[in-house]
């Protein structure tokens, strides 16, 4: 048979780089890239990588400086040479072919993992944040609600804190219900006029401990990396959908709601509450990865190396996701720092 040549030598770098950019699944480039030596440099020198992490999850792309100006594995030091550049893009590749497969194409709707804590309850625990976890109004006979504490000035704002499944993800729409006081005269509906969101990570390691009844709020031990404009709520009893602007990179792990604006009085004591049923969050998590083994009777030295193998595996794939998040959060916290001591504009 007569030899044919390199595919990509026949085709050309242009047109195979087009060829291997329509590939849908990340494991796919991986794949190509163990096919030769030669297709191996030349998917990492063309950055295939990040050009189809990009393609698939657009909303990254604000995080493309960080990942490159902070050479997340910090062992080159300055591009001095041809070497270490190459160096780099190995890097890079493996950061951003990370990313691609880290998260999942699918949405999902279950992404809230714990709610943490309310800037206020009425009636602890009977009407505490952790109701909202629930999709239903009742459970059994019971009314399933939080209620925040009754106020004179309708314009006091709320705040309730969630924490998401994973601490990197991508959410795209947030769903919340507001409580119809089915057991009240002409059933009255405590919605909140406007809806806010914001996400970001803890400043701190320890914070206040969710199962408290005080409901001490701790609001500067968070830094709040994505603030969405404010939604006005409808006054009904039903599962309102708040699609973001634009599909958002949320690095950290939380989620604050902000309540603002009071609408209904209670009238047994004249004064405003809000009263929220549940609360949903659509995104785009990081997969977590399950290494499945066979375990083979007739062959144990083959099932403890398939086990041993799995356990290098994930081991592995969970360093570079907590070395990617740990470097982007501290570069988040460097400009934040930066943008701190940057010295007042002059006045005129």
């Amino acid at each position: 048979m007569d030899y044919c040549g390199d595919f990509i030598e026949l085709l050309g770098p242009d047109i195979s780089t087009k060829i291997l950019m329509n590939l849908v699944n990340p494991s796919d480039l991986i794949r190509v890239s163990l096919v030769s030596s030669s297709w191996h440099q030349f998917v990492i020198e063309n950055g295939l990588g990040k050009q189809l992490c990009l393609k698939l999850f657009p909303e990254i792309s604000g995080i493309v400086h960080t990942i490159e100006m902070n050479n997340l594995i910090d062992t080159v030091g300055h591009k001095q040479n041809d070497c270490d550049e190459l160096e780099c893009l190995r890097k890079n590749h493996r950061i951003y072919t990370l990313l691609a497969q880290a998260f999942n194409p699918f949405v999902r709707k279950d992404c809230i993992s714990e709610a943490v804590i309310a800037s206020s309850t009425d009636n602890y625990p009977e009407e505490s944040i952790h109701n909202t976890l629930e999709p239903f109004d009742r459970i059994d006979t019971r009314a399933s609600y939080w209620s925040s504490e009754g106020q004179n000035n309708p314009a006091v704002p709320e705040t309730l804190l969630y924490k998401l499944m994973t601490k990197m993800c991508i959410v795209t729409e947030i769903h919340v219900q507001p409580f119809q006081a089915y057991f009240q005269y002409n059933f009255p509906i405590y919605s909140s006029k406007a809806v806010r969101f914001r996400m970001g990570h803890k400043l701190q390691s320890e914070m206040t401990d969710s199962s408290t009844s005080s409901n001490k709020w701790a609001d500067d031990e968070f830094i709040w990396t994505y603030t969405s404009p404010e939604f006005p709520m409808v006054q009904e009893n039903c599962l309102q959908k708040f699609k973001l602007p634009e599909p958002v990179l949320c690095i950290g792990g939380y989620m604050q709601v902000e309540l603002l604006g009071r609408v209904q009085r209670q009238e047994m004591d004249g004064l405003y509450y809000i009263w929220e049923v549940c609360f949903e969050v659509l995104a785009r998590n990081r997969e977590t990865y399950t290494f499945f083994t066979t375990t083979y009777t007739g062959n144990g030295a083959s099932s403890r190396f398939r086990t041993f193998t799995a356990r290098l595996l994930q081991r592995g794939t969970r360093g570079w996701e907590q070395m990617l998040l740990n470097t982007l959060l501290q570069a988040r916290a460097g400009r934040a720092n930066d943008a701190d001591n940057e010295p007042p504009p002059a006045s005129p």
